[in-house]
């Protein structure tokens, strides 16, 4: 069908839609489809992309094919199309969640001329009984929605999706038309060569989204930012995108118990919750939803105001695609995305033991996205440029590095003195060991390795250990080192490097772009980092020494020097509050607390002091599952390395997890694991050093100390058995 005439189209869309005019390339893409020729829409998140096939389906002879990823969506999607008529068979979509009676009415429907758009995913579409239905029907078109999960090198990689073409081919040839909001050219390359539609109409509109604000945050008390962000901005919708569904579930709790209407959605949910949730969210009945990357496509509410990334996305195209769903409406949109490195390592380890290819690509797309979170540029020009688009302005006055540009220094010789110690090493070392190297930090693998030895050891000592890690997160970014993710991240020279080296050209590092800060604990941490009431803390450091003392036990037994600058903001004046406090928790605070709080509560009213208790943070009880299970297996004296493969962790993630609990206040008693795998001697030796020599519990420094005669977990193993029975 072929629509010459402007006025008639606009009549149509009139008539089906209710608008009497259409954004931006809509009507060309519609002309294109209607003239039966192959089509590729890029459109970014709110461009109107489902119009270009929908009015289409409408005004043509037959049944359009839309092939769309998420079924937990066709209903909306369908729910939408049955809207603007009054027969219901107009839209159907036909998956795995329908009855056998249900699919026949569909098939009646369709058999009869009455529905014009059939929704499938991709894995319906390659049922053989379905192929066999399809082929006895007039297709108008096939319309392949999200079409960049074809693509390995899209964010969201589909197998089934490259199997679409030669089950189009046998279902019988009709028009292409493949729609996506995000594609860089390679990903447009891939997606039309797997179809087999190089000669395709092609429509790309802007990727620039005027009003959309675009800010990165270090990834520092971000729960804390979160709360208040919403506490500020009641009744407005928001998104908050987290790569794990434990996390999805914790945070979701976390807004509950502060007052924020908030759900959460993911793919563990059973699809009646998930769907309930997302309605709800549709009709305003919760302001937030929190969801891993499964919730959005297709989700056309259009006011939302926030979308938030709590974990950094694993590619510019998801991060792209999930800031695309604020501001549809054309209002304003603010995307904020919490970055720490640590979740980078996260993401790198993740892809250890995938095919090397896929990691390859995984690599990539991740230095991508770490190079657009640490740049000083223009936030929007580097996005719209990673699309192939030039955006060219000095500034964009929307984005964080346009309104507070950071402060740049010329790196020449610290990337020179970086390159060259990754040679001293022999490319065998990771950035956390090269830095300690070029800082002079002994620490026990320094020494181990006698790189202590090395002529550059403690070259680089002018400058803090976060600056030098910044100096080579970016030069893997600038190509010249390579990590190596299947060797635990050591850094290898890349040819660039090596030229580099030869002929050293001036380097722009950017200085403040502070991202090391540790990352938060399950809990919600308030105050951790700094004091609130200087007078206050020193005579809680005062105490804390004489109820050491009293009890002939080191001072951070007692409290650690968080708990007390959270006690100096918080002013906790009961048992109750102070088990709040970070770090406490019930044991330490029936144990230890009563002085502190009878100190706090005298100073409080001796100066007139009004707690703004309403405006903290409330922390969500603990309720982990997981402590639960690990504080029940080690009662049952079940060996840590079975717990921790039960729960999917390596021992690394457990003993931090047992390190939380101890420093709550729970006591565990680890003996029966500790005494199978070291002898008394070491024990005891480890035990005396903390009771007796450390200053404080940190492991750097027991390390430093202990570090050539015992292994890091031995060490903490014991650091816990001390805690927990000292300090609990």
């Amino acid at each position: 069908m072929i629509i010459e005439d402007k006025n008639t189209l606009t009549s149509e869309l009139q008539k089906y839609f209710g608008f009497d005019r259409f954004k931006g390339q809509q009507e060309d893409v519609i002309k294109s489809v209607l003239a039966g020729q192959d089509t590729f829409v890029l459109m970014p998140t709110g461009g109107g992309k489902s119009l270009c096939y929908q009015l289409p389906a409408l005004l043509q002879e037959g049944t359009a094919i839309v092939i769309s990823p998420l079924i937990a969506l066709m209903k909306n999607q369908v729910d939408a199309i049955r809207s603007f008529s009054v027969h219901d068979g107009i839209a159907h979509f036909l998956n795995s969640s329908l009855t056998k009676s249900a699919i026949q009415k569909v098939k009646e429907d369709i058999g009869k001329g009455q529905t014009k758009l059939l929704y499938v995913a991709p894995e319906s579409l390659t049922k053989q009984e379905n192929i066999d239905f399809l082929k006895t029907i007039k297709i108008s078109f096939y319309a392949i929605d999200e079409a960049h999960c074809i693509s390995e090198w899209g964010h969201d990689f589909r197998p089934e999706y490259r199997r679409i073409r030669p089950i189009v081919n046998e279902i019988g040839q009709a028009p292409i038309i493949a729609l996506t909001a995000t594609a860089t050219p390679k990903v447009q390359s891939d997606i039309q060569k797997n179809l087999g539609m190089l000669n395709a109409n092609v429509f790309k509109s802007s990727f620039n989204r005027p009003n959309l604000f675009y800010e990165v945050r270090p990834k520092v008390k971000a729960k804390d930012q979160i709360i208040r962000l919403f506490r500020a901005n009641i009744g407005k919708s928001a998104i908050i995108y987290c790569l794990s569904r434990k996390k999805v579930e914790e945070i979701t709790e976390l807004l509950q118990v502060n007052g924020i209407k908030a759900l959460a959605y993911h793919a563990g949910m059973d699809s009646s919750t998930r769907s309930n949730n997302q309605d709800k969210f549709l009709m305003e009945e919760v302001d937030v939803i929190v969801a891993t990357i499964a919730f959005g496509m297709g989700i056309d509410k259009p006011d939302v105001r926030f979308v938030v990334h709590y974990d950094i996305p694993k590619s510019l195209e998801g991060f792209y695609q999930e800031t695309g769903r604020a501001g549809r409406d054309g209002g304003d949109g603010r995307c904020i995305t919490f970055y720490s490195y640590k979740d980078i390592q996260k993401l790198e380890k993740f892809m250890q033991g995938k095919p090397v290819a896929e990691q390859e690509i995984g690599k990539q797309l991740l230095l991508d996205t770490v190079a657009f979170a640490e740049s000083s540029l223009c936030r929007r020009t580097i996005l719209l440029h990673y699309f192939g688009e030039k955006y060219i302005t000095e500034n964009c006055e929307h984005c964080d590095n346009c309104l507070n540009p950071k402060e740049l220094i010329e790196g020449k010789e610290m990337v020179t003195l970086a390159l060259q110690a990754v040679l001293d090493v022999k490319e065998q070392c990771k950035s956390e060991h090269l830095v300690n190297i070029l800082t002079g930090n002994e620490t026990a693998p320094v020494k181990s390795f006698l790189h202590n030895k090395l002529e550059i050891f403690g070259e680089g000592d002018d400058h803090k250990d976060k600056l030098w890690n910044a100096v080579y997160r970016q030069c893997i970014i600038a190509g010249f080192l390579i990590k190596d993710i299947e060797n635990y991240g050591v850094l290898k020279m890349s040819p660039k490097g090596r030229a580099y080296l030869d002929n050293p050209q001036p380097f722009t590092i950017v200085k403040n772009h502070d991202y090391e800060a540790e990352e938060e604990s399950d809990e919600v941490p308030q105050g951790a980092g700094a004091v609130g009431d200087p007078e206050l803390f020193l005579m809680l450091k005062d105490l804390r020494k004489r109820v050491a003392v009293k009890n002939n036990l080191p001072p951070f037994v007692i409290f650690q020097d968080p708990s007390l600058a959270d006690m100096s903001i918080q002013y906790p004046c009961t048992l109750d509050e102070l088990q709040n406090i970070i770090g406490v928790g019930q044991g330490k605070a029936q144990r230890y607390g009563k002085p502190f709080v009878e100190l706090i509560k005298k100073h409080v009213e001796d100066n007139g002091i009004e707690r703004a208790q309403d405006f903290v943070v409330r922390s969500v009880a603990n309720k982990s599952k997981n402590k639960v299970f690990i504080i029940q297996n080690i009662d049952r004296k079940l060996p840590l390395d079975e717990i921790a493969s039960s729960k999917d962790m390596d021992m690394d993630t457990l003993l931090t997890e047992i390190e939380a609990i101890v420093n709550s206040g729970t006591k565990v008693n680890l003996d029966y694991y500790i005494e199978d795998i070291m002898d008394e001697d070491q024990i005891e030796d480890i035990y005396n050093y903390f009771k007796e020599d450390a200053e404080s519990d940190s492991m750097e420094e027991a390390i430093a100390e202990l570090g050539d005669d015992y292994e890091v977990a031995e060490i903490r193993l014991v650091r816990i058995k001390f805690l927990a029975e000292m300090g609990n």
